[in-house]
């Protein structure tokens, strides 16, 4: 598994213990407001909106919550704050490219916040496609491995249009497949009684980049200051994450 990847698995399992549920439900619910919002409010034909809402429920966010969010994304009874979709690039120190996805009412403060953590921590704030030459798009699926058949599962995947089957994390199984696949893998996946962790379209670094531990250290924890912004939904960089460094901040 990449480095990234092991670093979403952790912070997936810091996610799951994170006191702040607040947080973590304001973010989910940005989610389905946007997804009911570009895709209509019935989660059988809107593959996003499902998504978004299957991922409420492992996080247990309250039924009503989640009809709420729908309701507000399809402006039934709601009106005011408009949410957007914006996508920053920048470099942490070292030259690594970010891609920081965000969700927010004013833009101006979203890049006013991220230019300030990046600057604190070394880094800056790029053009648009500055870095985004560095990323691919793809769809991406993650789920526990448990016990399931291994063989079944990659055949499943492949024949959905899968361009990577991942089982590097003896607990957890990773799919990647062209944008174009989403759907029809998504919709396989849910045949077969398998409902995601995650799944969702996410940029792939084309290649990574490795730094010495000390140096990686900063950049994770560059990293997790960005997430800690209330507009930030998603970061992708290209910095490759040892293991050394993984066991630091899982004993963190």
């Amino acid at each position: 598994m990449s480095g990234h990847s092991k670093w979403a698995t952790i912070k997936r399992k810091k996610a799951a213990e994170d006191a702040k549920r607040g947080k973590v439900f304001t973010r989910l619910v940005r989610e389905i407001m946007l997804a009911a919002r570009e895709g209509g409010g019935d989660p059988d034909t809107n593959v996003r909106l499902r998504l978004a809402i299957d991922k409420a429920r492992n996080a247990n966010m309250p039924s009503e919550n989640i009809e709420r969010a729908v309701k507000r994304g399809t402006g039934e009874g709601y009106e005011g704050i408009e949410f957007e979709e914006v996508c920053y690039e920048g470099y942490a120190p070292f030259g690594v490219a970010l891609m920081i996805e965000c969700v927010t009412d004013n833009r101006n403060r979203s890049v006013a916040e991220i230019r300030h953590v990046l600057n604190r921590y070394g880094g800056n704030l790029g053009e648009g496609g500055s870095v985004a030459w560095q990323f691919s798009r793809q769809a991406y699926f993650a789920f526990p491995a448990n016990d399931r058949n291994l063989d079944q599962i990659f055949d499943l995947a492949v024949e959905s249009g899968a361009e990577e089957v991942k089982l590097d994390d003896p607990e957890l199984i990773e799919i990647f497949a062209p944008l174009e696949y989403f759907k029809t893998m998504s919709d396989q996946l849910e045949r077969v009684g398998i409902i995601p962790d995650e799944a969702g379209l996410r940029m792939i670094p084309k290649q990574e980049l490795e730094l010495e531990p000390e140096e990686t250290l900063k950049i994770m924890r560059l990293i997790e200051a960005l997430e800690e912004l209330d507009d930030v939904q998603n970061i992708y960089s290209n910095l490759y994450i040892s293991d050394e460094m993984i066991s630091q901040v899982e004993m963190a």
